[in-house]
């Protein structure tokens, strides 16, 4: 190997790294607050407000699925369960967007690599977009009531659950398993804690699946951005988008085209946005990929069709499409200033050394992402040895 390519790829380690070292206490941060929601947010309180056909039924979906942390795999459970309940396809629809397109997690990991301007912008984009696309789906696709009993006309089965075997094989993520009809609390119809339980045993329920169910979900994408970042920073030239693609729709449209089929969560997506900002591409055009990549992919897609139809599936699409490029055309052409601050804050992130509390978050993450593998490997152990001694 030559001196030049272990240079790269020493540089591709450090500058991951860099970021997976920023990035690590907000992470924790979102963990948390994912664990408190999931301990003190009831389901029913969710379901309620989603069960009419009116804007009023969309707004609330847009609103109420942006903290929620799942990604758009691990929203279609959920996404199922309000349509067998009675939501309209455009709540339905609006609550697969605005889900996995925003949530406390990746929140706070835009605040830590792209700036309090972009932490703010992301999910107020994400929640308009929502609301848009689902009264785009009502107006364009007529609605009926999903069959109760049989959930035949919205496709999503009786329990909400047999949808998870066409998007386990693209997703490779752990879903819920559970009856529908048994589910009382937590969100795609987990197994969440106990309202009756005390809110201390709550809370470590809450924790416990924030670090044992949601962090092993998202973790691995999370560090294949971190490390695409990496990868990014290092062999992509300064100003390498503008030179080739320039501004305005033309890197937008481009971003899309990728953004759309590939699956990439919210908070994965983020330090890729963050290494293409650096690289020249603009504010509006990183929007459009940090909203229609973690809203799309293959399997969604899929499922969308059983779960909205075929028009309202394609209604959907369209409304992602259509209203990314919105977003991202509206902050770069009225709102110039975020730009400057955005590039400030990515120009100075990197003066100052990490402090001991990003070194100890970023140890308490790995140590958290690292080891259900080894307690998986461990079980699997246990399992041969079990077998041979029997």
């Amino acid at each position: 190997m030559s001196h030049a390519v272990i240079e790269a790829v020493s540089a591709m380690a450090a500058a991951s790294l860099d970021v997976f070292v920023e990035s690590a206490p907000y992470m924790l941060l979102g963990m948390v607050v994912a664990g408190l929601l999931r301990a003190f947010v009831p389901e029913g309180f969710i379901f309620s407000r989603l069960g009419g056909r009116g804007p009023g039924s969309v707004a609330w979906a847009s609103l109420l699925g942006a903290p929620l942390p799942l990604c758009s795999c691990g929203v279609i459970p959920a996404a199922a369960e309000i349509r067998r309940r009675g939501a309209g396809k455009g709540a339905t629809a609006a609550f697969l967007i605005s889900t996995p397109e925003t949530g406390v997690d990746s929140v706070a990991v835009t605040y830590a690599l792209l700036g309090p301007a972009m932490a703010v912008i992301r999910p107020l984009a994400a929640v308009v977009t929502a609301t848009l696309a689902g009264l785009f789906v009502n107006a364009l696709d007529r609605d009926r009531p999903p069959d109760a009993h049989s959930g035949a006309h919205s496709g999503a089965p009786r329990s909400g659950i047999a949808l998870h075997a066409p998007v386990d094989f693209a997703a490779g993520m752990s879903m819920p398993h559970a009856d529908a009809h048994a589910c009382t609390d937590g969100w795609a119809c987990g197994t969440g804690p106990s309202r009756q339980a005390p809110p201390l045993v709550r809370l470590l329920a809450g924790i416990r699946y924030a670090f044992g169910d949601l962090l092993p979900d998202i973790g691995g994408w999370f560090v294949l951005g971190v490390a695409l970042s990496g990868i990014i920073s290092v062999l992509v030239p300064p100003d390498f988008i503008q030179a080739r693609l320039g501004s305005g729709i033309l890197p937008m449209l481009a971003v899309l085209a990728v953004a759309v089929p590939l699956y990439v969560c919210a908070t994965a997506s983020t330090p890729i946005a963050a290494a293409l900002l650096v690289k020249g591409l603009s504010p509006g055009a990183a929007l459009v990929f940090l909203l229609a990549g973690p809203a799309t992919n293959a399997a969604t897609l899929a499922v969308a069709v059983k779960i909205l139809g075929k028009r309202g599936a394609a209604c959907y699409l369209a409304a992602i499409i259509v209203c990314s490029l919105a977003a991202g055309l509206c902050l770069d052409a009225f709102f110039p200033g975020v730009a400057a601050k955005t590039a400030e804050f990515l120009a100075t992130s990197g003066e100052d050394a990490p402090g001991v509390a990003s070194y100890l978050a970023a140890g308490i993450l790995a140590a958290c992402l690292v080891w259900p593998l080894f307690a998986r490997r461990r079980g699997r152990c246990d399992c041969q040895c079990s077998g041979h001694g029997g």
